[in-house]
This record gives structure tokens, sequence and C-alpha cells, in this order.
């Protein structure tokens, strides 16, 4: 018989468990996955990472999980430079599209700045603010 446990602490191995039962099931569902990670850094004088794009490339789309900006650099179009930059490395991957979420309002008026396009909302997902889901067609 089954026993469900809800916890705040998964050991690795809970996790792979289910990461691993999960993407065998949709390997055999849809096809292999084909999960790239990607990132664009960007790099202080030192060589230090002080903020830039995280995510990962799959199923011939481009996620942007992580975009941060540090304060002395936004308003300089930065954030279209990562975009293009992870963009870039997507289609050279054989990507068709991009997806990425924020409930930042100028994080959002940013990425359709950058062609991106709403798909979907969560209204009041954190105090007033919706979190919005936007795509592109790379």
């Amino acid at each position: 018989m089954a026993r469900i446990d809800v916890t705040a602490s998964p050991s690795g191995e809970d996790l792979d468990a289910i990461l691993s039962s999960l993407t065998s099931y949709n390997e055999h569902d849809v096809g292999p996955a084909n999960r790239i990670p990607l990132a664009v850094l960007i790099r202080n004088e030192e060589g230090k990472t002080i903020g830039g794009l995280s995510g990962y490339t799959s199923w011939g789309w481009l996620f942007t999980q992580l975009l941060f900006i540090p304060e002395q650099l936004r308003g300089q179009g930065m954030a279209a430079t990562l975009l293009e930059q992870a963009e870039t490395e997507a289609r050279r991957r054989g990507c068709r599209g991009a997806w990425i979420d924020t409930f930042n309002p100028q994080a959002l008026k940013a990425y359709q700045r950058h062609g991106y396009e709403i798909f979907g909302e969560l209204p009041a997902f954190v105090d007033e603010r919706t979190r919005t889901f936007l795509k592109k067609t790379l």
C-alpha cells in the first residue's frame, strides 16, 4: 500500500526519483526533452557574476527561469541584450519559440518591447500583482 508524506525537506534521492520517473514517462509519451542548461552572465571587472539570465532549452523551446539586472545597469537595454544572446543560442540549438514569466511590471514591459506576447495570467499572484506568462516565436 502506498503512503503519502508531506515534507519541506525532501532528500535529493526523493527529488531524483520524481524527476527520473517523470522524465521517463514524458520521453515515452512525447520523445526526449534534450534539456540543456543555458546562461548569459553579467560579470563585473573582477569576473564575479553580478546578474544575468538562467534557463534551459527543451523540446524546441527556450525557457528563461531567472533574469536579474543589477540596479546600476538597469535602463540601459541590458535585458534586451541578455534575451537576444539567449535567443540566438536557442535558435542555434534548433528552438522555435521562447517563454518567460514575471510578476514585475517593469520586466513585463521590457519583455513586450523585445517581442514577447502574453499567453496567460494569474491575477493577484503576489498581493495585487499579476503573474504574466509570455511567449515569442524564434
